[in-house]
């Protein structure tokens, strides 16, 4: 049949468009109506055909074509993209009395009557899509609701989520929705993984979302993810109800909730609620709430939006479920910093809807606080429908000849003898050169994305690279050879000269970074940072003495110590020495800090609380930019606290001084302003 169009492009040019409509059309039949006019292998056929004209005929490429769900497009770097309409966080609440008073408020402000939507709070992650001419154009991730990442190309892997429109849509606009995987393929991922001994993932949602920045749309596209779109965003609204969009919404070709209801008051809302808090357990998806929205497009506009949330919109969290099953062991996991954390083992048993084998026990004190005994039977809850945890226990079902659970002693891993300081609830291994959980953190710390962001060495590689004894510490990354790694399980000629790259270019990488990459207890991100500042190389950090290093701003007498200690070890002294003769930035290069102002200069601040209209990352980082200096503590010599929601100690510190001045995060953003 090619051969025959080959002499006839125009031809070829109507057969490719003729299989993308029909492609479409059917996709929409199954994915919309739920409804197979032909057989898989039919449309496969179909399918295969326009691949092969496709690739014969590159000049009548088309962005939206159906072909794009198998996926194949590679993304090193997902853009940030800056939302034109902000993603909001809802309000949460957790029973009828709040819902009840948030009506009072609606009513009290809009003054007249008011309907709802009620709708199922997917769990997976928030998705904006911007349509022009009926085509997707973007897709981009909530981020931090002001911005997010670009991840057309997987998106478009997405069954449920058409690429092109049907009927008599609008131009542009936006729609939102939420990306999640059902329970069934959720455990297919599951079981393939385990089949390839690599471990499993924990819940739908973070898996959902996880996939969702995988740079391989092919690999995307195999984790069959799911999506709903529940909200249509633009300048001018095209309806005047949001239940009339919903309904539009499916016409254009959208996957719309089935479940979604319109509720005339609260007693039909709380039904609705009801039913589903029942029946959560028999859908083929997870949900952890109902989202509830004013219904009159006039009405949301009138009551608008709060600094971080609709007024018009609620979410109702379904409070955590409670099942009783028996504890049958105590083991104990370490940490990379050598923390020790307590694990229960439990028999199997069902909870929200997954079957739970574990839950954390934190701490000693946790456990003692429990009264904990051996084969006792206990109650498990999940918190925020995620973790496990125990909550009670059953003393009625206790055997008499019942032992009390007693703490290790030693470390389960290299044996060494546990330390527990006075003013901390966790039991430590102080064995950090040698004990393996801790070696290999160390390492995994140290590729990380804030550190020194090495492709290609993730977790499982270098548990292998330790396992072969290729590596021990840092340094010995800088020695690895591809013959070296090309032997290691999955590992392809592709992959291992990408470690060997990334290995390189992390001698590109910045002084603070490596600071904070290399372990040195209590040294995060900020006091990296502030050490890289007031010492110019490592030698000269070597060498400070504890009285040097609290003169730096937030540093104090514990992390003095710890750097202290860190410079007295021999076996640190050679990582650090052999990582300067492979060429690893080990001192301060030329400041990049770009200073816009000095409106801020001789003030100090601090931030406490939930910030919403920027990350406390970023609100530093502008302290600093406007002559600002940020510190850690409420003091005398804090001139601003900047809070954000729930702020809680700090701000009744900073009352009781009466010399700080407090501002919200729009104050603080009209203060930088001024200049």
């Amino acid at each position: 049949m090619y051969k025959s169009l080959l002499k006839m492009p125009e031809k070829i040019q109507q057969r490719i468009e003729d299989l993308r409509a029909e492609l479409h059309q059917y996709n929409y039949d199954y994915y919309i109506l739920d409804a197979a006019p032909i057989s898989d292998f039919e449309f496969d056929l179909k399918l295969k055909e326009l691949q092969e004209l496709e690739k014969m005929h590159p000049e009548f490429y088309d962005a939206n074509s159906p072909t794009l769900r198998v996926g194949g497009e590679i993304t090193k770097n997902f853009p940030t993209i800056q939302h034109q309409f902000r993603m909001y966080s809802l309000d949460n609440s957790y029973d009828f009395d709040d819902l009840e008073d948030w009506e009072k408020r609606l009513i009290k402000t809009i003054d007249e009557p008011v309907e709802f939507v009620a709708e199922l709070k997917y769990d997976g992650a928030s998705i904006s899509i911007l349509y022009e001419n009926g085509k997707l154009k973007q897709a981009v991730t909530r981020g931090d609701g002001f911005q997010g990442d670009e991840i057309t190309a997987n998106v478009k892997t997405i069954s449920d989520i058409p690429l092109t429109l049907k009927g008599d849509f609008p131009s542009p606009f936006f729609m939102r929705g939420e990306i999640y995987l059902t329970r069934k393929n959720f455990d297919n991922i599951n079981v393939r993984r385990e089949e390839e001994g690599l471990d499993l993932f924990m819940n739908p949602r973070n898996t959902a979302s996880g996939s969702l920045k995988m740079q391989d749309s092919g690999e995307v596209s195999k984790r069959k993810l799911s999506a709903v779109l529940y909200q249509f965003i633009s300048a001018e609204t095209p309806a005047e109800t949001h239940w009339e969009l919903l309904q539009n919404s499916r016409k254009w070709g959208f996957k719309v909730s089935d479940q979604a209801k319109l509720c005339k008051n609260l007693d039909e809302i709380k039904d609705f609620i009801n039913y589903w808090d029942e029946h959560r357990h028999k859908l083929p998806f997870e949900i952890d709430g109902i989202v509830l929205k004013v219904n009159s497009i006039k009405q949301q506009s009138q009551l608008g939006f709060t600094a971080k949330s609709p007024r018009w919109a609620m979410a109702y969290k379904f409070k955590a479920e409670k099942v009783e099953t028996e504890l049958v062991t105590v083991t104990y996991q370490v940490g990379r910093t050598g923390a020790i954390t307590p694990v229960a083992n439990l028999k199997p048993v069902l909870l929200a809807g997954t079957i739970v084998k574990r839950a954390s026990l934190h701490n000693e004190d946790i456990i003692k606080k429990l009264g904990l005994h051996e084969h006792d039977f206990v109650y498990v809850e999940k918190g925020g429908e995620i973790i496990p945890k125990i909550v009670g226990i059953n003393e009625d079902k206790r055997k008499p000849d019942s032992q009390e659970i007693q703490y290790i002693t030693h470390c389960p891993e290299c044996g060494t003898e546990l330390v527990r300081t006075e003013d901390q609830a966790i039991h430590f291994c102080p064995n950090d050169l040698h004990c393996p959980p801790q070696v290999v953190g160390r390492m995994i710390h140290y590729v990380s994305r804030k550190a020194l962001n090495i492709e290609g060495l993730g977790a499982e590689t270098i548990e292998q690279l330790y396992r072969e004894k290729l590596v021990e510490n840092p340094a010995d990354f800088y020695t690895l050879t591809k013959e070296q790694i090309l032997p290691l399980e999955r590992m392809a000629e592709k992959s291992a000269q990408n470690i060997i790259d990334g290995v390189e270019n992390s001698k590109q990488i910045p002084f603070e970074k490596v600071l904070f990459g290399i372990g040195i207890k209590h040294v995060g991100e900020t006091v990296a940072k502030k050490l890289a500042k007031n010492f110019d190389t490592i030698d000269d950090l070597k060498n400070a003495t504890a009285e040097d290093l609290i003169q730096v701003d937030d540093i104090g007498g514990k992390i003095a110590e710890s750097i202290v200690n860190f410079f007295n070890d021999s076996e640190n002294i050679l990582m650090i020495e052999r990582l300067k003769s492979y060429g690893v930035h080990l001192e301060k290069g030329e400041s990049t800090s770009e200073v816009l102002s000095t409106v801020l200069e001789n003030k100090t601040f601090l931030f406490t609380g939930k910030l919403s209209l920027f990350t406390r990352e970023a609100a530093e980082e502008m302290v600093e930019k406007h002559g600002g200096k940020n510190i850690s503590a409420v003091s005398k010599n804090l001139n601003y606290l900047v809070v954000g929601e729930k702020a809680g100690s700090k701000l009744k510190k900073a009352q009781d001084i009466g010399t700080i001045e407090i501002l919200d995060e729009q104050e603080f953003l009209d203060l930088v302003n001024q200049h």
